[in-house]
Formats: structure tokens, sequence, C-alpha cells
């Protein structure tokens, strides 16, 4: 188990009922990378693997 896994597990039990937008998530994502900017290219990692999710 990755140490992440932990977070995500969290967030399933926390949230796993509700269904969000992309807008949300963005949000989220840009308060974050505020909140602790050293995570800057990590999120910016994600969001881009997350945006191109349906691309082979």
């Amino acid at each position: 188990m990755y140490f992440t896994d932990r977070g995500i597990e969290e967030l399933v039990e926390r949230r796993g009922d509700e269904a969000v937008s992309v807008e949300w998530l963005a949000a989220r994502l840009r308060a974050f990378v505020d909140s602790h900017p050293a995570y800057e290219d990590a999120v910016e990692r994600l969001a881009t693997f997350l945006a191109r999710d349906d691309e082979e």
C-alpha cells in the first residue's frame, strides 16, 4: 500500500456518496496549491492526467 492510499481511502469513506463537478474539483486543487505551493507540480500532473484520461 502506498502512503497516498490512506488519503484516498479517507476520501472515499467521507465523500464516496457525493457527486462533484469538475469546477468544484478545480477549485479545491487551486486552494490546495495556494496552501501548499511546493506541491504545485504534483497537482499539475494529476490535473493533466485526469484531463487526458479518455485519450490513449
